[in-house]
């Protein structure tokens, strides 16, 4: 398949597929609020208006349009309005007429007019209109269309028809100061037809949507394609954290080939000068450990720091990587979808199908470039690249394929399994939530904020310190790559491309460096002393 195909056919599914899911999701929930009212209302909650005028009007309603014939076989929409009074001891009105039927009677009449409503926290906001006239009282007029008035709570329900209407609150006698408990409800025949058909037009977007998506994935993953040119990877000779590479003279103090430090030389090793060194007994015995915690993680992040950083260019990097996080908003939909769909596959067959995979981290990488550019390193002033590939770019994600994968595991090793790691995850990389509720006169009001992360405070702190020093603190930058690189570890896990459970540590720097195999020493017992032939006795 070509590439330009399997781009095309993963665009087309991933829109599909999102206006399946929002369509199948709108509909769900409009099947779900129609059938959970006993008397077949939606019903919203109660709202307290106060206004100190002689009437509240409501915005100007105009329903259906002109042509649509006033009375159908069915429903199309019945309006049901329960106000109440917040003073027991004043009767109310509620009614319902045509604007112009209103404006007449308001004409020259203070009064306010409902302009808009927030409901979290609820505040409603009015525009005063002014005027000395005293209506007469409401009930004696004879233009409303449906209408109640009396102590108590009052319950008003029209059926939508053709025109321009205006719903009125009011004291029964028309004086001023209007405030009342208002409980709006709707109710059509139209609504349970309505949501089964997003319902299913939904399900057949994802039919024909999903398929597009994962062929285009499996396209894109079967292109991918090893690095060229010049490579990022770690210095060939000796230095910190580094092994030497093959050919390397060796440094002062390095041991002979095959000879440990603190131990004997190994049998048919001569020294210079041709004579066999003496044997010489280690001082402590070598205990085999287990590994688990210090063999390197097949997943495997690197970022190398520029050493040419500009001091002042991460100020803007969020804003030109604004192409990448659209690019990548799609891109982790599509990752989602596939990775559910190979969760089927290893449930079944127990292995993850190899182009879904190759897809799957091609994302992770992309998106570890474009975070190490912008936002969780600010690593590199090399703009990244639009590809899923492998690229020379300083930043780059990588994990080893499975031949075989755990059947069971998939069921729980991407919530159950990963919930400790996602504990450590939400306070390196988390955003501190705070939610505040209080009581008020109108209801309950809501206060939500949120703070910056831990790992967002360290790349900050680098930033500004790049901002005035021109230096980027190693040590720092160390430690940022190593919270970043258990981030992905655990992305990895969860996204059931690998079953070896992650490592509860930060190793840190640009790369994770090799490990020799672990072994613990612990000393031998004592000797008994043997006297050498040519020591003279005491």
């Amino acid at each position: 398949m070509k590439k330009t195909a399997s781009v095309i056919m993963l665009i087309l599914g991933i829109l599909i597929s999102l206006v399946g899911l929002g369509a199948v999701a709108g509909g769900a929930v409009t099947l779900a609020v129609g059938s959970a009212q006993g008397d077949g209302y939606l019903t919203a909650g109660s709202a307290r208006l106060s206004v100190g005028s002689h009437a509240l009007t409501s915005p100007r309603l105009e329903t259906m349009g002109e042509g649509v014939p006033g009375r159908l076989p069915f429903d199309v929409g019945t309006l049901r309005l329960r106000v109440s009074p917040v003073d027991p001891g004043k009767d109310v009105f509620v009614g319902i007429a045509a604007q112009s039927d209103v404006d007449r009677y308001l004409s020259g009449v203070h009064h306010s007019e409902l302009v808009d409503v927030e409901q979290t926290p609820f505040r409603a906001e009015y525009r005063d209109i002014a005027g000395t006239a005293v209506p007469a009282p409401p009930a004696e007029q004879t233009f409303w269309q449906s209408s109640a008035s009396g102590a108590g709570q009052q319950e008003l329900t029209w059926t939508l028809a053709p025109g321009n209407w205006s719903i009125v609150v009011m004291n029964a006698d028309a004086s001023p100061g209007v405030n009342v408990q208002v409980q709006p409800g709707f109710r059509s025949d139209l609504i349970r037809p309505a949501g089964t058909g997003v319902l299913v037009g939904g399900i057949v977007a994802l039919v024909i949507g999903i398929p597009l998506l994962v062929f285009g994935a499996v396209g894109l993953g079967r292109r991918a394609s090893p690095p060229q040119g010049p490579s990022y990877g770690p210095p060939s000779g000796p230095g910190p954290g580094y092994p030497a590479g093959p050919g390397t003279p060796a440094g002062p103090g390095t041991p002979a080939p095959g000879v440990t430090s603190g131990g004997a030389a190994p049998a048919g090793w001569a020294a210079p000068g041709g004579s066999q060194p003496p044997a010489v007994a280690p001082p402590y015995q070598s205990v085999p450990v287990a590994e688990a915690d210090l063999a390197p993680y097949p997943a495997r992040l690197s970022g190398d720091i520029d050493p040419g950083l500009s001091r002042w260019m991460w100020l803007v990097k969020w804003f030109l990587a604004i192409p990448h996080f659209i690019v990548l908003f799609f891109l982790w939909f599509a990752f989602a979808v596939t990775t559910v769909v190979a969760g089927f596959a290893i449930l079944f067959t127990g292995r993850y199908p190899r182009p879904l995979f190759d897809f799957n981290v091609g994302v992770l990488r992309w998106n570890w470039r474009v975070a190490f550019y912008s936002y969780a390193a600010v690593g590199t002033d090399l703009y990244p690249p639009f590809t899923l590939d492998r690229t020379n770019y300083p930043a780059d994600f990588e994990v080893d394929y499975p031949e075989r994968l755990s059947r069971g595991l998939v069921l729980v090793k991407w919530w159950l399994l990963a919930i400790p790691h996602l504990l450590i995850i939400a306070v390196l990389a988390g955003s501190t939530w705070t939610w505040r509720a209080g009581a008020t006169d109108v209801g309950t009001t809501y206060e939500r904020s949120t703070g910056i992360s831990l790992l967002g405070l360290l790349v900050l702190v680098a930033a500004v310190a790049l901002l005035f020093t021109g230096r980027y603190l190693r040590p720092l930058f160390d430690l940022i790559l190593g919270i970043n690189r258990w981030l992905y570890r655990v992305l990895a896990y969860t996204a059931l491309m690998r079953d070896e459970y992650p490592p509860f540590r930060l190793d840190q720097g640009p790369r994770e460096a090799s490990r020799p195999p672990a072994v613990s020493r612990a000393p031998m017992p004592p000797q008994p002393y043997e006297r050498p032939v040519n020591e003279e006795p005491r």
